[in-house]
């Protein structure tokens, strides 16, 4: 696993959730968006969250002059594919609150 494909990942995920969201108050503006956009910042706060905690994903202590080694470089791929995981159930979490949401409104 790759840390630039991860922060992808959740770039294009909650953004893709986001963007239905905000298609959903654009193509029904009569229709009471504030649940809506209440589900919107919880997306928000999903996407912060699991960025803060790819930023802080452990390191390598590294001593003078050595160099970093697959041997001395941390396994970080159990760390990353936890978040990755985290996502996804947070996603689908997200996309039934939208689901319920716009079939109450329907």
């Amino acid at each position: 696993m790759n840390l630039r494909d991860i922060k992808k990942d959740i770039e294009y995920f909650i953004g893709e959730f986001i963007d239905d969201c905000s298609l959903f108050i654009a193509l029904n503006p009569a229709k009471e968006s504030e649940e809506i956009n209440k589900i919107i910042d919880e997306a928000v706060e999903l996407y912060n969250s699991l960025k803060d905690r790819i930023s802080q994903a452990p390191k390598a202590e590294k001593k003078k002059k050595e160099k970093l080694t697959r041997k001395t470089r941390p396994n970080l791929n159990p760390y990353f594919n936890g978040i990755r995981q985290e996502m996804i159930e947070k996603l689908d979490e997200l996309s039934e609150k939208l689901s319920s949401a716009i079939t109450a409104q329907a």
